[in-house]
C-alpha cells in the first residue's frame, strides 16, 4: 500500500502520498525476471520441435558480459561447412501453419508471404556466450512473449547485422531485449548450468551490417568465414585464432573467483526452478558430433510438419 504522509502547505495539512520502491516499476530493471534457457530446451511455447540444432559442449567466448556488437568476429561459433540450423525447414513449417506463420511474422514486423525472403537471409550460428533475447512464443492461438537469456551453445539464425532472430530448436522467433532490463539486478528462474554468471550474460546490439561471419569452431581449435545468408557450403578456409579469441579460464568455472566479488547467481544445475519450459536438457545420446536434441516439452508438432534432424551431425 503506499504511505500516505501529511504536510503543512498553507497552514493547512494536505495529504502527500509517497510510492514504496516496489511500486516504481522499471527502476534499473530490477524487478523483471528472466528465465534461463539450457541448451536442448525448446522452452515454453514453442512454436515446432526441431533436433540437432544445439551443441551440449562448446569453447565459450573469453569476451562475454555487457553488450558487444553483432559483427563482433568471433562472438559466434559453428561447425565449418556445416550448419546445425536449417532455414528451409522453418520456411516449410510456417508455410504449413497459417495461424502461426502470422504471428511469427508480426513479431518481426513482416507479412505472413514476407517470411521465405527474411528466413533466405538469416545465417546460423552457435552461441559462444549466455545471451539476453526476448523469446516470442505461441500458445492457444496467441503470441507469449517473456525475457530469456539463452544458454552458449544453443543455435539461433542471426540476421544481417548479427542479432539473434531465431531461436532454432523450436522455431521462435527472438528480438532484441528490452533497454531497461539490467542483467545484474533481474532476477532469475529456470534451470541453471555450470559456468553460469549473471555478470557474463551479453546483451547484442545492432552496429553495421554484416557480409561474412568470422566464426569459431566448438572447440576453439580455429577460425573461418561465414558469409551472410548462407548454410556452411560457402564456409572460408581455416585460419588461426587471434591471442583475443582464444579460451581463457574462466574464474567461475574453476571456482577461483575474487572472493570480494559480488555473489554469483549461479543455481542448481540440473534442477528445475520454476515454470515449464525451463527443464534441463536429457541426456544426449551419442551422435556423432555432440549435438543434443530438444526436451519434448510444450506442443507437439503437427502431423507432416517438417522436423528431425536439421543439419548434418
Amino acid at each position: 500500500m503506499p504511505e500516505i504522509n501529511s504536510r503543512i502547505l498553507g497552514g493547512g495539512l494536505v495529504p502527500v502520498v509517497v510510492l514504496g520502491a516496489s511500486l516504481l516499476g522499471g527502476c534499473g530493471g530490477a524487478g523483471e525476471t528472466i528465465t534461463r534457457l539450457t541448451v536442448g530446451s525448446a522452452g515454453p511455447d514453442p512454436y515446432t520441435l526441431m533436433s540437432n540444432t544445439d551443441r551440449q559442449r562448446i569453447e565459450r567466448s573469453p569476451a562475454r558480459g555487457g553488450t558487444k556488437d553483432g559483427s563482433t568476429p568471433g562472438l559466434y561459433g559453428g561447425t565449418r561447412q556445416a550448419a546445425s540450423c536449417d532455414p528451409a525447414k522453418l520456411i516449410a513449417f510456417l508455410r504449413a501453419n497459417p495461424a502461426k506463420a502470422k504471428a511469427w511474422a508480426k513479431v518481426h514486423r513482416i507479412g505472413a508471404g514476407d517470411i521465405p525472403g527474411f528466413v533466405g537471409r538469416l545465417t546460423p550460428v552457435l552461441l559462444r556466450t549466455d545471451t539476453l533475447v526476448t523469446n516470442h512464443g505461441f500458445k492457444a492461438g496467441k503470441p507469449t512473449r517473456l525475457p530469456a537469456v539463452l544458454q552458449a551453445g544453443i543455435g539461433v539464425l542471426v540476421n544481417e547485422y548479427g542479432v539473434p532472430v531465431v531461436k532454432c530448436n523450436c522455431g521462435n522467433p527472438l528480438t532484441q531485449p528490452d533497454k531497461k532490463i539490467s542483467t545484474g539486478k533481474a532476477k532469475y528462474k529456470g534451470s541453471s548450468w555450470p559456468g553460469f554468471d549473471k555478470r557474463g550474460v551479453t546483451k547484442i546490439q545492432v552496429k553495421a551490417t554484416v557480409r561474412s561471419f568470422v566464426l569459431v569452431d566448438p572447440d576453439a581449435t580455429m577460425g573461418f568465414e561465414r558469409p551472410v545468408a548462407t548454410t556452411g557450403g560457402a564456409d572460408g578456409p581455416p585460419q588461426a585464432l587471434p591471442e583475443e579469441l582464444s579460451p581463457s579460464p574462466d574464474p567461475s568455472d574453476s571456482g577461483s573467483a575474487d572472493p570480494s566479488a559480488p555473489p554469483t547467481d549461479s543455481g542448481t544445475p540440473g534442477i528445475p526452478t520454476d515454470g515449464p519450459g525451463t527443464q534441463p536438457p536429457v541426456t544426449p545420446q551419442p551422435s556423432g558430433g555432440g549435438e543434443v536434441p530438444p526436451t519434448p516439452e510444450g506442443e507437439q508438432v503437427p502431423e507432416n510438419t517438417p522436423t528431425g534432424q536439421v543439419g548434418p551431425t
